[in-house]
């Protein structure tokens, strides 16, 4: 099965002022607030800003009209359909600014906590089903053992936690991003949220890829709008943190100057995935991270806090991944274990998969063969490692070896020499420094 775009249920678009389920007083004063720091002045262009079909930016303008806070200007412009023109009244500015005073938050309308709900249900990262063939595909740069897909494949699918752990170097890393490759799909990314009356800031460029082009002329009051454009349409996300993953990255931001919130890494990483990389290196303790995931990981939803200290609940749908160099039994006890549903062991490669990657790397840098070095690097280095192999090890040292060939200013070869130079720098040789 090809997962595609279809396969996820788009929001529909608000039809009328009462679906947008927001405290109305709010949708107002986004408005004007819009108005008066974008400064539009027509209702197809106040539209595209504030994200909202023409008709229901219209029953927005009329409200406001009402209450005298906006007044059309009496021109029509010719350049946009004679569209009417709109401008703030005195009273109008006067409550943008005191609008702003309290939220500086201005521009896509949020969509209300519980609407997003029932789109992270419809398109859910436990809705998945990967195949063998979408995850080899993912992973065709690797040479991995059949048996690991056997362990990857079941875990990715169940969309729950894994714990990917063994010695370092074995493309734990590289697994990861190949799982988010296999993802394939694309979901919808609010732009912000609304709880409380509070807004959530959730889309962000750095995190969310966005799949599809939005290019519909934003001026032609006969566009389609084919889903809610407070949402865009995105690949599935993936968060990757490691050593300088800290708890309170996992908390609400607040901006006290613009008075809004920005969501934490995991609820940015909704319908995707979370990469909890080089567990053990960050400055908490590791049994600490994965306390801190236990109620997400049991019940699919987080528990986050505004500045008044109030506590709410946001869906919880992220596939986690887990990747550490220490053994399980180190850093985790068993109450801990029993929460990360998958635990999958990565071991460094036998010496058939060594070369195969070997031969691989060497003919994707250009680097000819050489049967004499490949003995003397099999025969005499490795026994001095105790026949250890590592997944980088064929990179660091071909790489080590062309940067000597264009050192020398020679083409680029293998031999014994060669590789026992790469191998010197591979390894540090225990001694002590004289200080």
């Amino acid at each position: 099965m090809n997962m595609q775009t279809s396969a996820v249920m788009a929001p529909p678009p608000p039809k009328r002022l009462e679906d947008m389920k927001l405290p109305i007083v709010m949708m107002r004063d986004i408005l004007l607030k819009t108005i008066f720091r974008k400064n539009v002045d027509l209702v197809s262009e106040l539209s595209a800003a504030i994200c909202l079909p023409i008709p229901v930016t219209q029953e927005l303008v009329d409200m406001a009209r009402t209450q005298r806070l906006l007044e059309a200007t009496g021109t029509l412009n010719a350049q946009n359909g004679n569209e009417m023109g709109y401008q703030l009244t005195d009273a109008g500015k006067a409550r943008a600014l005191d609008a702003l005073a309290q939220s500086e938050y201005f521009g896509p309308m949020p969509v209300p906590l519980d609407v997003y709900r029932e789109q992270v249900k419809r398109q859910s990262v436990r809705n998945l089903q990967i195949t063998r063939d979408q995850l080899t595909g993912a992973m065709g740069h690797l040479v991995l053992p059949d048996s690991l897909l056997d362990h990857l494949g079941p875990a990715v699918s169940a969309g729950r936690s894994i714990l990917m752990y063994g010695p370092p170097g074995n493309g734990k890393s590289s697994i990861s991003n190949g799982i988010r490759d296999a993802l394939g799909d694309r979901v919808y990314v609010p732009r912000a949220i609304e709880y409380a009356s509070q807004v959530i800031t959730v889309y962000d460029p750095i995190v969310h890829s966005k799949a599809e082009d939005e290019a519909q002329d934003p001026t032609s009051l006969r566009r389609v709008t084919r889903y809610d454009m407070r949402y865009v349409c995105c690949e599935r996300p993936t968060v990757i943190t490691g050593g300088e993953l800290s708890l309170d990255m996992l908390d609400l931001v607040y901006n006290p100057t613009a008075r809004t919130y920005q969501a934490p890494l995991q609820l940015k990483s909704t319908g995707g995935i979370f990469i909890v990389d080089d567990l053990g290196r960050q400055k908490e303790p590791p049994q600490s991270i994965v306390n801190r995931w236990i109620v997400p990981l049991e019940e699919s939803k987080d528990i986050l806090a505004l500045q008044s200290g109030e506590k709410f609940e946001v869906p919880f749908d992220t596939l986690v991944i887990f990747s550490t160099n220490f053994h399980p039994n180190e850093i985790f006890d068993q109450a801990a274990l029993r929460r990360i549903f998958f635990k999958i062991k990565i071991d460094g490669p036998n010496q058939q998969n060594f070369l195969k990657i070997f031969a691989m790397v060497a003919k994707k840098r250009g680097m000819p063969l050489d049967e004499a070095t490949l003995v003397h690097l099999l025969k005499v280095k490795y026994p001095t490692i105790d026949n250890i192999y590592a997944n980088y090890q064929p990179i660091f040292l071909i790489d080590q070896m062309i940067a000597i060939c264009e050192f020398e200013g020679v083409p680029y070869h293998m031999s014994p020499d060669l590789m026992d130079r790469a191998w010197a720098n591979m390894f540090v040789k225990d001694e002590t420094i004289v200080k």
